[in-house]
């Protein structure tokens, strides 16, 4: 690595690399999915750049292909995405020295791996305020990069699979190997199981609606179990964020 660089964004792109491993398959995917659902190569890799969210992405290319409307798309997205605001709340004390524009970029690229490895950097740091920006936006940026670009080699391969060959089963597949690693505790086996559940019952109504409302269900069912002490011990929820191989 070019040693001209400052150090703490040096480490911050070191911090990232074992992370690659479970990201890169799940940007192929991506790609892949877009193309299968019907979005163009440049409409594919346009919305990895815009959205750059991989549980939301995921889960709106899988609308979309669906022909979903596009305010369940949206609500779908937000929805996922709301935890982000959690993030954000959390992070924002380490870069209020910073104008609103550096600050909007930092907002643009925060993810799980990122937020939680930069709040690990800073617990405990003394270097100061004008040094920390750096380490996060060494992690977020080479996240970025290594998504966008497993995303554009998602989409050449899945513009040069036959007509014939169905890639649609790849989406599916993927949220489970998100669900069952983050299946901690029984607090998250309750959202899990309760949330599928409504969604598969409510998959014949109008709109996918049933999709938002097994995802809101099982969120209230999450915290219905947590608060009747079915969570688990200390570090279930780095645990969760930890399983999630996409940004």
């Amino acid at each position: 690595m070019d040693s001209r660089l400052p150090p703490d964004l040096r480490e911050g792109v070191r911090d990232t690399l074992p992370l690659l491993l479970g990201i890169v398959p799940f940007a192929l995917v991506a790609g892949v999915a877009g193309v299968e659902a019907g979005l163009t190569p440049l409409q594919t890799v346009g919305f990895s750049v815009v959205v750059f969210a991989g549980a939301s992405q995921l889960a709106a290319i899988e609308l979309l292909g669906d022909d979903a409307a596009l305010v369940t798309v949206v609500l779908t997205v937000v929805v996922i995405n709301l935890r982000m605001l959690m993030y954000s709340a959390s992070i924002a004390p380490y870069f209020r020295h910073l104008s609103t524009r550096v600050r909007a970029g930092c907002a643009y690229v925060l993810t799980d791996q990122a937020y939680a490895l930069a709040l690990a950097r800073y617990a405990g740091d003394d270097d100061g305020d004008i040094r920390r920006p750096l380490y996060y936006l060494g992690v977020a940026w080479t996240l970025w990069v290594v998504w966008q670009a497993g995303t554009v080699v998602g989409v050449v391969f899945g513009a040069a699979v036959p007509d014939g060959w169905r890639l649609g089963f790849a989406v599916p597949l993927v949220f489970l190997a998100l669900v069952v690693p983050a299946v901690a505790d029984g607090a998250t086996l309750v959202a899990a199981v309760v949330g599928g559940g409504v969604a598969v019952v409510g998959a014949g109504l109008d709109y996918n609606a049933g999709l938002i409302l097994g995802g809101v269900v099982g969120v209230l069912a999450g915290v219905a179990a947590e608060r009747a002490g079915l969570a688990g011990g200390d570090g279930d929820a780095d645990d969760g964020d930890a399983a999630e191989g996409h940004p």
